[in-house]
């Protein structure tokens, strides 16, 4: 009798659980089935817009994570398993960590940000944060420029991506602004012919946009002049630097002159 007694309950059981047993592994083989096509669509519109490759990894990755855990949730729900406790934990596990990595978590959002909307990319020469550099390496937290005197920059992307950002490569072309002073005793059209002739010498310099040279400001002790030169992004450094010693070069060639402080000693007899 004992022997019958668990015969029959075995197949109660069987009976019962067999449907949910057969329901739950299809919906395995058609969630898994899903995800993967899911994935892969996802993959190749990634491709397509050119999505930074460390970003698809880390998307791919994440979703692929989420998707399973949706996945097993609903398996154990076709067991008849109760899942409200364990979506529960779920969530509350998900709180815990997102608190305690409040930080980490602003700059991955700033990572993602920044490789989906690219205010720069690569190569580019930004100002952000205070800092001037090249973008070195976009990561999902932080990105790294190199600055002007090779120096390694390192940005959290939470703190960039809520900033302001200058990108000097977007358009391919810089303008140098620079100021020279001239004393007052020297002829305005003169020194204007003399400096733009600097700018026009100088094959760095484009003329499209066309280099200006005007009269900026009458200062204390000299006429200040305005001299515009544009360029490629690239050659920026080289031409302030070349203007700035050629202009000298050429104002003294011109007896142009460059005022400068003076000071005055006074003495007193007793």
């Amino acid at each position: 009798m004992e022997l019958q007694k668990w015969i029959d309950k075995g197949s109660e059981i069987i009976i019962e659980y067999t449907p949910k047993m057969l329901a739950a592994i299809a919906i395995w083989i058609i969630g898994a089935f899903v995800i993967k096509q899911v994935l892969r669509a996802l993959k190749k519109l990634m491709l397509v817009r050119n999505y930074d490759e460390s970003l698809q990894k880390f998307l791919l990755n994440l979703l692929r994570w989420v998707l399973k855990i949706v996945l097993i949730i609903v398996v154990l729900g076709t067991l008849g398993i109760e899942t409200t406790s364990f979506a529960a934990i779920l969530a509350a596990a998900g709180l815990a960590i997102g608190l305690a990595l409040q930080g980490s978590l602003a700059n991955f959002a700033g990572g993602v940000l920044i490789m989906l909307f690219k205010p720069f990319k690569i190569g580019d020469l930004i100002e952000a944060q205070g800092q001037v550099g090249v973008v070195k390496e976009i990561q999902i937290f932080t990105t790294k420029l190199t600055g002007l005197s090779n120096r390694e920059i390192i940005i959290p992307n939470g703190s960039l991506s809520n900033g302001n950002i200058i990108n000097f490569s977007t358009e391919g072309t810089r303008r140098v602004d620079l100021v020279f002073g001239v004393g007052y005793e020297s002829d305005i059209k003169k020194t204007k012919a003399v400096l733009m002739s600097v700018l026009t010498a100088n094959p760095k310099v484009l003329q499209t946009p066309e280099p200006t040279v005007n009269v900026l400001e009458l200062a204390d002790s000299s006429i200040n002049f305005a001299v515009r030169p544009w360029c490629k992004a690239e050659d920026y450094w080289a031409v302030y630097f070349e203007t700035t010693e050629q202009t000298k070069e050429a104002l003294d060639a011109a007896g142009i002159d460059i005022p400068y402080p003076h000071s005055v000693e006074i003495q007193k007899q007793a």
